[in-house]
Order: C-alpha cells, then structure tokens, then sequence
C-alpha cells in the first residue's frame, strides 16, 4: 500500500472475497493507516460494513449488488461509491439510479485474471463512457502499451492487476 501511495496510485480496491469480517476488517485498517496522509484512496469491495468500520475512503459495488442510493442513505461524500459494470446498459442504469462517483468497466482486453471472458475492446470502453458522465475506470488486461488507447477512448483512469504488480513492498 506504501508503494502504491508512494507510485501515484490514486485509489485501490480491497477486493478480498474470501476472508470474514474480522479477517477483513483487521486488512483494511492496516491499508487505510499505509496511505494515511496520502492522496491514495482505499475502497472496500462489496462490504459497506467493514469500509465503515475501518474507516475506509469507499465502497465498490459489484455489478449485481445492492444500489448504490442505498449505500448513499448510511454515507455522505467525500465516501466514494463505486460499481462494476459491463455493458452500456449497465451503465446507463447505473448512472440513473445516482449514489455513484465511479464506474469501472471491463473486460477492456483479454485477461488472464478473467480467463474465457469475452473483452470488448476500446470501442466497448468508448460505448460506455459516451453513455454516462461519471468517470470511468477501464479494467481487464490494460498495459501501458494499451494505456494510451484506453484514454483516448474517454476513460478516466485505468484499474489493473497486473500493471501494478511490480511494485515492491516498501517498509
């Protein structure tokens, strides 16, 4: 987290779907204080609970979980609210709903994090942020060679796995 604050990462998502509450909770608390005094942002994939018990910075709400306005009506900005999407539908849908400060869209690209899923390319990425004003975050096998198509397309930022796992761990 250290490393990823220190690079510029502007947010990152605790995404940890296998742990408990307690487990969880404990992670989330130790990154948050690593970005402390940072501009690095740390949101909480699908556990408004634990993003609030540990003081997290936000919430990223998976595609099919529950709406955004309802997370709004127990948190007030600057607490970011995010949700996966995969379709201008979904995007659309989404923005309408409101509660939202971000969108992330993909699968951009082919993906070895998502193996067999279908990628639907900058011309995908450019449908969705046409059909919204939130920013969206690109994901799914962005590189920094693809990097520069995937902002031309009008994403706002990229999110990525493998892009960033070079990034040792700093004491």
């Amino acid at each position: 987290m250290r490393a990823a604050s220190r690079a510029g990462v502007d947010l990152v998502q605790l995404r940890e779907r296998d742990l408990d509450g307690g487990p969880l909770l404990r992670v989330v608390e130790a990154c948050v204080e690593a970005v402390r005094g940072t501009r690095t942002r740390v949101v909480v994939n699908d556990r408004l609970d634990v993003a609030i018990a540990a003081g997290a910075h936000g919430v990223h709400l998976r595609a099919d979980s529950f709406a955004a306005p309802h997370v709004r009506a127990h948190v007030a900005s600057p607490f970011l609210v995010g949700r996966s999407i995969h379709s201008v539908g979904q995007a659309v849908e989404a923005s309408a709903a409101g509660g939202l400060d971000y969108l992330v869209f993909g699968t951009v690209f082919p993906t070895a994090s998502k193996p067999g899923r279908a990628a639907a390319g900058v011309t995908g990425l450019a449908a969705v942020t046409a059909a919204t004003r939130l920013p969206v975050l690109a994901v799914g096998g962005v590189t920094m060679q693809n990097l520069a198509d995937v902002m031309a397309a009008g994403a706002a930022g990229a999110a990525a796995i493998g892009m960033f796992d070079t990034l040792q761990a700093v004491p």
